[in-house]
């Protein structure tokens, strides 16, 4: 067993980093201090012209489409090069993200058929449009399958009605997935059907806007009255929807994992500079105990869950080479209740360790800390998983493979 990156993975690593330090982390000073003046706006964090300038390096360099399949137009380098990327791009937390946001593009290249190649997934991988997913509800959070949002027919026309929450880009997104019951009595197991919603559709208004904690998180309502859609918008086939989705979220919750191996990365960096350069009672902090234990802890609980995260990219890359579906759900709540958690920790060891300087703003710390706060409850709290693990195992029992 080879528990070295391939020399691919590697390069593009390296790549990556060197963008991450000539571009992004020479920005943050200004994200803090948009993020700390927009107040409840959802102003974005980038200025538009920067955003754009970003963009062309970023394309110049070739970290677009990443993990797009050749017959969209992307480089189709696999999931592990792309845990590999998003790992340094979090090294900031300057919020440019690659296009295109990986999940949807999941969902949509498994299901998408006829024109929906040409009118959504072929813009959606160059990057010329966005998405987002509206799925959550406010009485189906954490139990996808409990939305109740519904899509009766009509002749020859599809209608929705009902109310998705916290509803992440619903604003600034071209189109949206979006999960709906076709039929109450198969729920999950045969009722639930995405249907594609376009920027501008009657009957689609967004009342509320949502602030939360972090710096790049802001949702929203999403209503949906009287929504008419041709089948043509119908994503998948109907009452299939689950299955895929599943999917989209699983690679959601590895991505969320890549995030906070960057941040923590950072953290500990931050931890280990600070502890050389920093003196008190006539002794350097390097040489306190605690200080030492706090380096060594984080060190080790992020190379765990590198190793975790890695491997379930590595699954997802076996799929594709051995033409067979791997089961990603347990391995990717695996990832995301360590991840989350671990970089909780080694935060919060970091501000305690730079003391005041830590919780102000003249650091990226306090910043870091409030995002993976909220990446322990969106796309499932810590709670779910474990259930989801444990249910599992004490009904099949352990997995015999590694």
């Amino acid at each position: 067993m080879d528990f070295s990156l391939p020399d691919d993975a590697r390069m593009i690593g390296e790549l990556t980093a060197r963008f991450v330090a000539d571009e992004l982390i020479p920005l943050e000073s200004m994200v803090i201090e948009r993020e700390a003046e927009r107040g409840m706006r959802g102003d974005a964090l980038i200025p538009p012209d920067v955003e754009a300038r970003l963009k062309q390096r970023s394309q110049e360099l070739g970290l677009w489409g990443i993990d797009v399949p050749e017959r969209f137009g992307g480089h189709d380098m696999g999931a592990l090069i792309k845990c590999v990327v998003a790992q340094q791009m979090y090294y900031s937390i300057t919020p440019f993200i690659l296009p295109p946001d990986s999940p949807n593009l999941y969902f949509l290249s498994e299901c998408a058929k006829g024109d929906q190649v040409e009118r959504y997934v072929l813009p959606y991988a160059r990057g010329e449009k966005k998405s987002a997913l509206a799925l959550t509800e406010a009485g189906a959070g954490a139990d996808a399958a409990g939305i109740r949002l519904k899509a009766d027919r009509r002749g020859s026309k599809w209608v929705l009605n009902g109310e998705k929450m916290w509803i992440s880009n619903a604003r600034t997104a071209d189109f949206m997935i979006v999960i709906a019951l076709t039929d109450k009595e198969k729920g999950a197991r045969g009722g639930m059907t995405a249907f594609l919603v376009d920027k501008g559709t009657p009957g689609v208004t967004i009342p509320q806007e949502f602030s939360v904690i972090g710096g790049n998180f802001h949702a929203y309502s999403v209503n949906f009255d009287d929504v008419e859609l041709d089948d043509g918008q119908v994503l998948g086939e109907v009452g299939q929807a689950f299955a895929p989705l599943q999917n989209r979220l699983g690679i959601r919750r590895m991505e969320c994992a890549c995030w906070c191996l960057g941040y923590a990365q950072r953290a500990l960096d931050m931890m280990i500079e600070q502890a050389k350069a920093r003196h008190t009672f006539g002794a350097p902090l390097a040489d306190r105990q605690t200080i030492q234990w706090w380096i060594a802890d984080s060190f080790q609980e992020i190379e765990m869950v590198k190793l975790l995260t890695y491997r379930l990219a590595w699954q997802l890359d076996q799929e594709k080479e051995d033409s067979k579906r791997t089961e990603i759900r347990r391995g990717a709540a695996i990832v995301k209740v360590q991840a989350t958690e671990m970089a909780t920790r080694v935060i919060d060891r970091a501000i305690q360790m730079f003391g005041g300087m830590g919780v102000s703003k003249e650091l990226p710390l306090e910043y870091m800390s409030r995002e993976v706060r909220v990446l322990r409850i969106v796309e499932g709290p810590s709670e779910i998983h474990r259930w989801l693990i444990a249910r599992e195992l004490l009904r099949d029992g352990q997995p015999k493979d590694f």
